[in-house]
């Protein structure tokens, strides 16, 4: 298949899948997802990601339909049905199908699943962003389907030419970013903000984090201003989707490029992790 969509069993193309008016992420984005690259059709850090799409549904009280080996099976099954091994899994489970009603009843899980082909990046082209104001609610720690401010401030920098938006704070507390986090390296240090309520755990910055401990390099969990990452020596972005690249200007000015050979031993080891795991 060119393609595969799936949903609570039924499989076709993505583009000819129908799902049920009444399924409550119609009303309500009433779900979660979580997604990553497949690569040879190995499907790259999958349990940490299923263990945090298990944990964000448990925190809403969604039931997902199947248990996880169950799904990690299933996903494995799924991307050998797609004619190349390179593709971009993403799957989600919303509340459930009932009439429109704010508050529920005990529903079982409909399940989303969407493979595509997709290819890893270049993880050594640098990339430019912008910052807007984070007015997001305060469960970013949960990878909901409520994406709205996410979407907006995506569009904002493609409008701008730019690949990607920096969330901050009032205070100017800078957070993540639309669609991955950000770190900044300054003396030597990584710097990045901590899995509280404000961020999304991503996968991909868990890997950074534990990589760059192995180079032998220190890790502050701590969060950073703005003015902090426009003056930082690199500017690190993290996603599941790019896996890992750099930011070399901001809102017009230049930034990072004051670190390129630490930069580039960190790009190297996350790359070779990746093409490791899924040869």
């Amino acid at each position: 298949m060119q393609n595969l969509g799936y949903y609570n069993g039924k499989i076709g193309l993505i583009e000819e899948m129908m799902i049920p008016m009444n399924d409550r992420v119609c009303w309500f984005g009433d779900g979660v997802y979580d997604a990553g690259p497949c690569r040879n059709y190995h499907i790259f850090a999958m349990d940490e990601h299923l263990d945090r799409f298990y944990r964000s549904a448990g925190m809403l009280d969604i039931r997902i339909p199947l248990e996880k080996q169950e799904l990690k099976a299933l996903l494995e099954d799924l991307v050998k049905k797609v004619d190349t091994g390179d593709q971009f899994i993403y799957y989600q489970v919303t509340r459930g199908t009932a009439m429109r009603s704010h508050d529920f009843e005990e529903l079982t899980g409909n399940l989303w699943i969407m493979l595509r082909p997709a290819s890893q990046g270049n993880i050594y082209a640098p990339i430019r962003m912008i910052t807007t104001e984070d007015t997001r609610y305060f469960h970013c720690n949960i990878k909901t389907l409520n994406l709205i401010p996410n979407v907006m401030a995506s569009q904002k920098a493609k409008m701008a030419g730019c690949q990607e938006t920096v969330f901050y704070r009032p205070g100017g507390q800078v957070t993540e970013c639309s669609h991955s986090n950000v770190h900044i390296i300054q003396d030597g240090v990584l710097r990045t903000h901590p899995t509280d309520n404000l961020i999304l755990p991503g996968i991909a910055r868990a890997h950074l984090i534990r990589k760059w401990k192995e180079l032998g390099h220190e890790v502050r969990e701590e969060a950073f201003t703005l003015e902090e990452l426009f003056s930082a020596e690199e500017v690190l972005i993290t996603s599941s989707s790019k896996l890992v690249c750099y930011a070399d200007e901001i809102d017009g000015k230049a930034v990072g490029g004051r670190q390129p050979e630490l930069r580039k031993e960190i790009l190297d080891a996350l790359l070779e992790e990746y093409l490791t795991a899924t040869k």
